[in-house]
C-alpha cells in the first residue's frame, strides 16, 4: 500500500510527548495502513531540551513557538502533551488554521472550555481525538465486545479506582515543568482530572453515559513550595477523590482515586457485574481478562482468566504482533490509537474518543467537583 504522509507537530516532550512519539514511529510497521505519520517537528519553550528530545526520536526540526509551529504549511496534525490550561488556546488556534488535532486528556480545564473547543474543530471540520488509551488496551476492548454482545444482561453494578502514592511526602513541590500536575492553575484539578478521567472515559464508553453524582475530596497537604516562586502556596488540587454513580441504564457506580495509597503506584481496575456475568480487569496484569458466566454448567461455573494474546481475530488488535501467548503492554494501547485514528482518516469514520467524547467526560469530572464542594448530589449537565 502506498502511503500518505501526515505531518506530525508535537507540543510537549514529556511523558506523555514520549509515548505519543514512539506510537507515530512504530504504528506502520505494524499495522497496514494509507497514512504514514512523519515526526516533522516538535516545540517547547525550552530549545536546547527541545532539542535533545527531538534528536533522540527523529523529529525532523524545532520549534519554539507554538504558534509558529502551527503557522507552518509542512505540518498536518498538532498533538497537544502540554500542561491543561494550555489546550483550549492552542487547540482553537489549531483549528482556526485546518490542522489535524490530537490532545492528551483531559480534554480541557473545566467543560465550559470543552464546548467552545468541540465547537471550534466541528465549525472547522478538522478530524480530532483525546487520548485515552486505556480502551486500546485489547482486554479492555475484548470487554467492550463482550458486553456489547449482551452476555453481561442487565448491568447492576460498575466500580472502579486508580490509586497512586507519589506525592505523600510534604517535601513534594508543587507547579514547574516537572510537577504542574499540583498547581491547579496549570491542571485544574488534582486526581479527578489526571486519574479519575480514565476511569470514566472507559466506563463510558464500556457502560454507558452517567446520569448524576455524588462526590468527596480531599487535599491532604494544604501548602507545598512552589516550584516556580520558590515559596510555600496553597495547595488547589484534589489529592484524593471518591464519588457514586447512577448510570443511564440504572446501574450504580463507585469510584475512587488517590495519590495517598502507600504501595499503589498506578493501580487501575474495573469491574462490571450483570444478571447474567462480570466482568474484571487490572492494569497490572493488563493481558488478562476475568470473565464470569452464570450461564456456565453449575458443577463447573467460575471466574475464568482469558490471556487476551490470541491472532485469527479472536482477540483485539493481537493479530499485528508477535504469536499466541506472548503479550504486549501499556505503549502498545498509544500504538493501537494512532492505528485506529489513521484509519478513521482512511475510512471518513472518526475513531473514538473524539473532541465531543471527550466532553461528556470533562462533564462528569465537573459535577465531580462541584458535588464535593456542595456536598450534595448533582446532576451530569
Amino acid at each position: 500500500m502506498k502511503e500518505k504522509q501526515l505531518r506530525i507537530g508535537m507540543i510537549g516532550y514529556g511523558f506523555m510527548g514520549r509515548a505519543h512519539s514512539n506510537a507515530y514511529a512504530r504504528v506502520n510497521q505494524f499495522f497496514d495502513l494509507a497514512y504514514q505519520p512523519v515526526l516533522k517537528a516538535a516545540c517547547a519553550r525550552n530549545v536546547e531540551a527541545v532539542q535533545k528530545f527531538a534528536d533522540n526520536w527523529g523529529y525532523e526540526s524545532i520549534e519554539s513557538d507554538w504558534k509558529a509551529l502551527i503557522a507552518r504549511d509542512d505540518i498536518d496534525a498538532i498533538d497537544i502533551c502540554v500542561p491543561n490550561n494550555l489546550h483550549k488556546e492552542i487547540a482553537l488556534a489549531a483549528a482556526a488554521a485546518g490542522k489535524i488535532i490530537l490532545c492528551e486528556k483531559p480534554l480541557s480545564m473545566n467543560a465550559a472550555e470543552g464546548i467552545e473547543m468541540c465547537e471550534a474543530v466541528e465549525k472547522a471540520g478538522v478530524a480530532n481525538m483525546v487520548w485515552y488509551n486505556y480502551r486500546r488496551v485489547p482486554a479492555v476492548t475484548l470487554a467492550k465486545q463482550i458486553i456489547d454482545s449482551g452476555r453481561l444482561g442487565k448491568v447492576f453494578h460498575y466500580r472502579a479506582n486508580f490509586l497512586q502514592d507519589w506525592t505523600i511526602s510534604e517535601d513534594v513541590p508543587q507547579g514547574g515543568a516537572a510537577l504542574w500536575r499540583l498547581d491547579a492553575a496549570a491542571a485544574g484539578s488534582g486526581v479527578t482530572g489526571d486519574l479519575l478521567a480514565h476511569c470514566i472515559d472507559t466506563a463510558i464508553w464500556l457502560n454507558g453515559g452517567i446520569r448524576d453524582v455524588v462526590a468527596m475530596t480531599e487535599t491532604f497537604v494544604k501548602e507545598r513550595v512552589h516550584a516556580d516562586t520558590g515559596k510555600a502556596e496553597p495547595v488547589g488540587i484534589d489529592d484524593a477523590c471518591a464519588f457514586l454513580c447512577h448510570f443511564q441504564n440504572n446501574s450504580l457506580g463507585l469510584f475512587e482515586s488517590t495519590r495517598y495509597a502507600r504501595g499503589h503506584k498506578a493501580l487501575y481496575t474495573f469491574e462490571i457485574n450483570g444478571e447474567q456475568g462480570s466482568l474484571r480487569w487490572d492494569l497490572h496484569d493488563l493481558h488478562r481478562l476475568e470473565f464470569f458466566d452464570y450461564n456456565d454448567e453449575g458443577a463447573t461455573r467460575g471466574w475464568r482468566s482469558i490471556h487476551v494474546t490470541d491472532h485469527g481475530g479472536e482477540h483485539p488488535y493481537m493479530d499485528h504482533w508477535w504469536v499466541p501467548g506472548l503479550q504486549i503492554g501499556y505503549e502498545h494501547s498509544f500504538v493501537h490509537q494512532v492505528a485506529d485514528f489513521l484509519k478513521g482518516l482512511e475510512d471518513g469514520k472518526p475513531a473514538g474518543p473524539t473532541f465531543r467524547d471527550a466532553l461528556e467526560t470533562q462533564r462528569v469530572c465537573d459535577a465531580v467537583l462541584d458535588s464535593a464542594k456542595s456536598r450534595e448530589w448533582k446532576n451530569v449537565t
